[in-house]
């Protein structure tokens, strides 16, 4: 039999263990961009006011990096960063929190950054 104290402890450390991916500073492509999305109908986005496409194997992940539907996220204008293939189709896009928003993107040659 297992003590009330052992699994306390263990249900602690698990929580602790999840809870750190969404705290961790998430490393952004050298040519990543940035813009704000407001998304459209499945592949059309619109960032900063402008019509684009996401590729057909686009990732949008959220403030925790987990992996959003585009549907879900429909009627909002969203800061982001993102990620063009040689096609100029969209192929990650990255909901920035309050605090990578803040941040300026690294210098280069591909940065409309703000």
């Amino acid at each position: 039999m297992r003590s009330p104290t052992l699994l306390a402890a263990a249900a602690l450390f698990t929580a602790l263990l999840t809870a750190l991916p969404a705290h961790a500073e998430r490393p952004f492509p050298a040519n990543a961009k940035r813009g704000t999305m407001t998304p459209a109908y499945h592949p059309d986005i619109v960032i900063d006011g402008k019509p684009r496409r996401l590729a057909p194997s686009a990732r949008i992940f959220n403030q925790d990096n987990l992996i959003e539907t585009p549907a879900s996220l429909r009627g909002r204008n969203i800061v982001v960063n993102y990620e063009e293939d040689r096609d100029g189709l969209i192929v990650n896009v990255w909901m920035l929190t309050p605090e990578e928003a803040g941040q300026r993107l690294p210098a280069g040659d591909n940065v409309t950054g703000r």
